[in-house]
């Protein structure tokens, strides 16, 4: 059934058109012009990158690389998005805002998504379905901000966030922070430090999460019995901290591990645990065996 649209490609009766909607023939706002320049700018630094490079700035890249992964996973998605394990303050804040150079947005934008994304998997309003195409789930739903607001509505789902002002000072801020950062690597170490501290670790950072989002809803192998197309990639789980373990987590949502075998590599949750025993992690949480029975697929 076809329904009016208006000059966004929405419909005017409140629902999702069927028809496919055109991308680049839309308004632009202001924030998918900036997310589009960023991520290109990422990208065409990593091209520069084997023509300046030194083994400081590769090194420091590295770090990089395992400080803001590990904040998107470790803050963002299991501690913010999910509560799946509780930090005191001190500790909460500064991981959350590591994890702003990671260049994937502030965290009440990135932890709203991600529950929508939960709340209405593979549907038509999933803010990065596969369904739409591969390329929309994996990169082009970033710089569509009007669709998904239609699809999804305000960021509604993420009050817990609103009513502390850190979060609400870094949503009002980001741009600040992260324009120094950049002023700083260059100031620094010249070219060398923006494309192999800066371009290099935020472009694996980036391919990493989107591969999640597009892969891990279309390839791999799935474990639990949910009603959705989540899949488990073995191999993404190195460059992902532990994430790509999407079957198991689509199964137990807030389980702070998401590697739950032993052989299943989940960086995240090492460091989770690690946590737990000195005492700064609190209310972990992990699957019971009556909930792994219960999801588990037929054999």
């Amino acid at each position: 059934m076809c329904v009016p649209t208006g000059d966004d490609g929405f419909s005017q009766t409140g629902v999702l058109p069927d028809e496919k909607r055109l991308y680049f023939y839309r308004k632009w706002p202001l924030v998918d012009v900036i997310r589009m320049l960023t991520v290109l700018i990422v990208h065409f630094l990593c091209l520069l990158a084997p023509f300046n490079y030194n083994w400081e700035a590769l090194q420091f890249g590295s770090v990089v690389f395992l400080v803001t992964g590990l904040s998107i996973t470790f803050s963002y998605h299991r501690n913010l998005s999910h509560r799946s394990f509780k930090l005191p303050k001190w500790l909460e804040y500064p991981c959350a805002y590591s994890a702003l150079f990671a260049l994937q947005g502030d965290p009440m934008d990135w932890v709203s998504i991600h529950r929508f994304h939960h709340q209405f998997t593979d549907s038509k309003r999933d803010p990065h379905s596969p369904k739409e195409g591969l390329w929309f789930s994996h990169i082009l739903w970033i710089f569509d901000t009007l669709y998904i607001k239609y699809k999804c509505g305000g960021r509604d789902n993420v009050k817990d966030l609103k009513e502390q002002w850190f979060y609400r000072f870094l949503r009002r801020t980001i741009a600040v922070h992260i324009v120094m950062y950049w002023t700083f690597l260059y100031l620094y170490g010249g070219l060398p430090y923006l494309t192999c501290g800066g371009g290099v670790p935020n472009m694996i950072g980036y391919h990493g999460t989107w591969l999640i989002n597009s892969a891990c809803h279309i390839w791999g192998s799935r474990s639990w019995n949910t009603k959705d197309t989540s899949r488990n990639i073995w191999w993404l789980s190195i460059f992902t901290m532990g994430e790509s373990w999407h079957n198991n987590h689509h199964a137990f949502e807030s389980s702070a591990r998401q590697g739950l075998e032993w052989w299943q590599i989940d960086i995240t949750w090492y460091l989770i645990r690690l946590l737990e025993v000195v005492g700064l992690a609190t209310d972990v949480k992990l699957p019971s065996e009556f909930q792994k029975r219960k999801m588990a697929l037929a054999r």
